[in-house]
């Protein structure tokens, strides 16, 4: 088996952009039918061994990047980052959902909403920068799990980080379409194709966006440095916009708008507040490219951190604005900046607007493009896709075939879905990938194999379970109760005090190399319990809609991406054992047989 899995290996970096059979399904359970039959048999056993098997960071530095056949090319450095975070955040999200958001659901308070959203990305952004600190490599979150808490929540994980890439791209390229309609004194709908045989929220067909797609594709496989440059340029000049908008918005304000500040209630803050999470989508795109930063110790912790301070400040005051220019009732949903400078008198500041979101959406549409190869790259790395997506090309340096394929998605889903149900499904499984990677880093921290003693582990559990309960039930019964009050005290006591029993009477079992998140458990606690509490404010289609995405993925991976994995694991287990003993024993590894020439 290890000789099999080894040639299909080295096939792979011989081979380029071939495409058979072995680039898809190498593994020795797909071998035959006979192989396949006896691998489903064997589905329990299998299940069991992913469940509990934990990968190294070493595994995924050094193996896991070899499987690519090329090295990713180390080109950025911190102000690469920083702007690629600007980049791959400020988007259709402030452009387009502000004004929804403040007109329907929450009001002025849209700005109170943008910082409870922009808390739990903070928080995220914490957790994810120890991880791409220590483990910089592009499958971001996704090699995050698998070295935490192992390949089936990894795999999880992986499925709904892919579902987050696709439909962000989506909303973000019907986005353009609407700004690009704006541009040219048209309506969004002009551009589109209406098919009266669809469903209403499907048949709004936009050849400009899948247009839009195609040529960020050809920008994303040319290479990172250059996408950098491009990026760069593009956000600054986006940057110029946001300040004519705060500057020139601020001119024409009027207090009187700020007088109802909450109308719909503390209610429609928090839902706001789930759905605008949205807006701040992209800087785990950042953590991706850690496997092409020249020190990422130093470059991650500035570059994210830093875009995330910039974005959140542009965020709070673009709302601030919009609702002083206009009475919340009066904003225009599609396109609000737009249409507020028209309400003051400023027509031709419209076209300045437009231009800026054009900018700022293509921008992210990039980064989301490179972020999502990156991605898809490393998951296929794993043999949890096919291989042939993990394949680097020598002359680029990019992952071409990754890029391709995600990108051929995003322009189909944008093709056909409105944005409201992309923006709603899309914050779900982002909320979800986010609370996992704050659970992680809790259990990096808490947890060693080996060297925790069974009563810390013990511990540890008991009170992870009991964070991870109140931050639940506290969701819950925002979502249930609308007045009530006695829950929350009970509900945000536990998580309070699950946190403190966890600080002082759990010993940490490791500590950061490099860059740690300061105020551990406290940080990830918070990012658990407020990421869970936004999952309470969000409808229950989104809901549906996510639960039938998890139950497809569990069908692949049980047909497909356990049996693939499994083999994988055991085949790399053999040929370390082989070169091992062939090292015990004096005998040159190029003569211990084929499988050992791939590592």
């Amino acid at each position: 088996m290890a000789s099999e899995h080894g040639g299909g290996d080295d096939g792979l970096r011989r081979r380029g952009c071939s495409c058979t059979k072995n680039d898809f399904l190498p593994e020795e359970s797909f071998q035959s039918m006979g192989n396949y039959l006896k691998a489903l048999k064997e589905t329990p056993s299998r299940f069991m061994d992913r469940i509990v098997t934990r990968s190294l960071d070493s595994d995924e530095i050094n193996e896991m990047k070899a499987r690519s056949g090329h090295e990713m090319k180390k080109t950025l450095t911190w102000w690469d980052l920083m702007w690629f975070g600007i980049g791959a955040v400020i988007g259709s999200g402030i452009f387009v959902l502000t004004g929804l958001e403040a007109r329907e659901v929450s009001g002025p308070a849209v700005v109170l909403s943008y910082v409870v959203s922009g808390v739990s990305a903070m928080l995220s952004v914490f957790c994810y920068t120890e991880f791409a600190v220590e483990i910089p490599v592009a499958g971001g979150s996704f090699a995050y799990l698998r070295v935490e808490l192992g390949d089936f929540m990894a795999f999880i994980a992986a499925g709904n980080i892919i579902l987050e890439y696709v439909v962000g791209g989506a909303a973000v390229a019907r986005s353009w379409t609407s700004y690009f309609a704006t541009l040219l004194n048209h309506k969004p709908e002009d551009f589109r194709i209406i098919a009266h045989r669809l469903g209403e929220d499907y048949s709004h067909l936009d050849p400009i966006a899948v247009g839009v797609c195609a040529i960020i594709c050809v920008l994303a496989v040319l290479g990172t440095k250059g996408s950098s440059r491009f990026n760069y340029i593009a956000s600054i000049i986006h940057m110029v916009v946001i300040l004519f908008v705060i500057i020139a918005g601020f001119t024409k304000a009027d207090v009187k708008n700020y007088r109802d500040f909450t109308p719909y209630g503390v209610r429609g803050v928090f839902k706001s507040a789930a759905v605008l999470f949205f807006a701040y989508i992209g800087f785990d795109a950042v953590s991706t490219m850690a496997e092409e930063t020249k020190n990422p110790g130093r470059d991650i912790p500035i570059g994210l951190v830093g875009s995330m301070v910039v974005t959140t400040v542009c965020y709070c005051l673009m709302a601030v604005v919009l609702c002083l220019m206009q009475p919340f009732q009066q904003i225009d949903p599609d396109a609000p900046f737009s249409v507020a400078f028209s309400a003051v008198g400023w027509d031709w500041a419209k076209y300045i607007v437009a231009f800026g979101a054009l900018k700022g959406m293509t921008t992210v549409l990039l980064v989301g493009a490179i972020g999502q190869a990156r991605y898809m790259t490393h998951i296929a790395r794993a043999h949890m896709m096919p291989p042939w997506l993990a394949q680097v090309n020598a002359k680029t340096g990019t992952p071409i075939n990754a890029t391709v394929v995600m990108l051929a998605a995003t322009a189909l889903i944008a093709f056909f879905t409105k944005l409201k149900i992309l923006a709603d499904l899309l914050s779900v499984s982002t909320l979800f990938i986010f609370m996992f990677v704050a659970v992680a880093l809790l259990v990096r921290r808490y947890y060693v194999t080996g060297e925790t003693s069974s009563r810390d582990r013990n511990k540890f559990l008991v009170f992870l379970g009991l964070i991870l309960a109140s931050s639940t039930a506290t969701g819950v019964y925002w979502a249930l109760e609308k007045e009530g009050w006695i829950g929350y005290c009970i509900t945000v006591t536990i998580w309070f005090l699950s946190t403190v029993g966890m600080k002082f009477l759990v010993p940490q079992a490791r500590a950061p190399k490099i860059w740690g998140v300061p105020l551990v458990p406290w940080l990830p606690s918070a990012s658990i319990a407020i990421n869970i509490f936004l999952l309470g404010s969000i409808d229950k289609k989104s809901f549906v809609r996510f639960a039938i995405w998890t139950g497809i993925l569990l069908v692949y991976y049980v047909l497909f991406g356990l049996h693939a994995t499994y083999d994988t694991a055991k085949a790399t287990l053999k040929e370390k054992l082989t070169l091992q003993k062939a090292e015990e024993g004096g005998v040159i590894a190029d003569n211990s047989g084929p499988a050992t020439v791939d590592h």
